[in-house]
């Protein structure tokens, strides 16, 4: 039995898409036959063939307008849209650490792009009575670190709240909204944590990967997820054959989280 996706045509808008998860999302959902669209400060050259990359930085209003004036003038619209974009930069210390700018930073990282381009662009999914919109959010809303996670893991909490109130508010009119919540993913930021984690603490890289998945609770699964296992679960949730899921929260987390 085939198991097409049936996302052939589609469009999509990725928030994030050069590196991390966000480049695995481009290049599943652009094998998939979706045309794709992509966010990026900085533009790759040369871009991944077949998809068109807009520069913005979405934690601001004014890249978040650019890019929803760029989908609108590449395709008109989309039926996908999937924001990845986050982060933290916040210092470690706790709670005592974070000022008022920190927090803010916090929010327009990991909440207000989201909150932006969902606003510009949820519209024209409405007027065709059908799109998917993915927020990735993280397991840290549920299992924060205060040693350095704090702002963060409550962005990610806003966000969370927010995409289940939106997916009352819009499936029932043809608009469905998930969240993807990964755990410790092995990204290219992550890789260079645990690098500089093993050369704090006179080890390798291995060593380094310990030290995380210990801070975390431990990970049953025993690694790390690749930022591919985290797109194919997205490209699945995004398409037809996904349909009747809405305002769900999905981990992928190796079995970090340790509550039901």
């Amino acid at each position: 039995m085939s198991f097409d996706l049936q996302l052939t045509g589609l469009r999509a808008l990725v928030t994030g898409g050069t590196k991390g998860i966000g480049a695995a999302v481009v290049q599943s959902l652009h094998v998939a036959g979706v045309r794709v669209m992509a966010t990026a400060r900085v533009v790759p050259s040369p871009s991944a063939g077949g998809v068109s990359y807009v520069a913005a930085d979405l934690s601001t209003a004014e890249g978040a307008a650019e890019v929803a004036r760029a989908v609108r003038e590449h395709g008109g619209g989309i039926d996908i849209l999937v924001n990845v974009l986050g982060g933290s930069s916040a210092p470690g210390g706790g709670f005592a650490a974070l000022d008022d700018a920190q927090w803010f930073d916090a929010l327009n990282q990991n909440l207000m792009p989201a909150v932006r381009l969902d606003r510009a662009l949820l519209p024209g999914m409405l007027a065709q009575g059908s799109g998917v919109i993915v927020h990735v959010s993280s397991i840290q809303r549920l299992l924060p670190l205060p040693e350095s996670t704090t702002a963060y893991a409550a962005a990610k909490a806003a966000l969370s709240t927010y995409s289940k109130a939106l997916s009352k508010e819009v499936t029932p009119k043809g608009v469905r909204v998930l969240r993807v919540s990964p755990g410790w993913v092995e990204t290219e930021a992550a890789v260079a944590l645990a690098e500089r984690l093993a050369s704090q603490a006179g080890t390798d890289y291995e060593g380094g990967k310990q030290i995380i998945m210990q801070s975390l609770g431990g990970i049953p699964l025993g690694r790390p997820a690749k930022p591919q296992e985290v797109a194919d679960l997205i490209t699945f949730l995004v398409s037809p054959r996904a349909g009747s899921i809405s305002g769900s929260e999905h981990l992928i987390d190796g079995g970090t989280v340790p509550t039901v």
